[in-house]
């Protein structure tokens, strides 16, 4: 299904927001935090887990974050998705450049998980990668176990490594993406929509930078990228939700 805002663009963002807040209602209001240094993709990376403090969790979500950014900038998501019953794990992705090594990193992150390295945390996997960490996490979406990809204003190479991913992959994807800009290469993934086989959502966000898809963001990115502002942070938000909440339910 591909949804753009138009006219209607404040009535969808409306019911975002309130399936939001029905999920978060339903949720546990605090997450366990905890950081380690692991070894993945032949590096040492810095690691955030953040596992829901009562009931059992659903799956285990993988956050990357976007191109010289790091695991704070998705702190927000992670604590949300936490709150709403699910493991999440967000590292500092551990090359600067090439989304290639990274995709292989997220990867030695799931098996470090397999193998129980993380604890007993569930072995569903959900991947969400936002701008450069959005074609990490769909490079590493073929791994066993994966549910399923949320992309958050992804982007892609010119040698188009990520549309070739998508064609190839076989699990149910969601995308959510900002207008055409400088910080999203002028929208470079967009061919993805047409190419991924299991495509569940894509929605524009007309009116967004992005920056909204950060949680938090900086003044280095709204400088670089434009200002963001609370309602289309809160349609990212609960857009990242839902999807999870339809992956993981699965």
């Amino acid at each position: 299904m591909r949804i753009e805002h138009g006219g209607k663009r404040r009535l969808a963002i409306l019911r975002l927001i309130l399936s939001s807040v029905a999920l978060l209602l339903a949720a546990h209001a605090e997450a366990a935090e905890r950081t380690l240094t692991l070894e993945i993709g032949g590096r040492a990376t810095t690691v955030d887990v953040y596992e829901p403090d009562a009931a059992p969790a659903r799956g285990t979500v993988v956050i990357a974050h976007g191109f010289t950014r790091d695991r704070t900038t998705m702190r927000g998501h992670a604590l949300a998705l936490a709150g709403a019953g699910e493991v999440v794990i967000v590292p500092d992705l551990p090359y600067l450049v090439d989304s290639r090594d990274n995709a292989r990193a997220l990867r030695d992150l799931l098996l470090v998980v397999d193998r129980g390295g993380l604890g007993h945390l569930p072995r569903r996997y959900v991947m969400i990668g936002f701008s450069a960490g959005g074609l990490s996490a769909l490079l590493a979406s073929d791994a066993p176990n994966v549910a399923g990809y949320i992309g958050l204003d992804p982007f892609d190479r010119p040698s188009h490594v990520g549309l070739d991913a998508a064609r190839r992959l076989q699990v149910p994807a969601y995308l959510l993406r900002g207008p055409s800009r400088a910080c999203n290469a002028y929208s470079i993934a967009e061919p993805w929509v047409a190419a991924l086989p299991q495509l569940r959502e894509d929605r524009v966000l007309h009116g967004a930078t992005h920056c909204d898809f950060e949680s938090p963001t900086d003044r280095l990115c709204e400088f670089v990228c434009g200002d963001a502002n609370p309602v289309d942070q809160a349609a990212v938000r609960a857009f990242v939700l839902k999807a999870v909440a339809e992956l993981t339910a699965r």
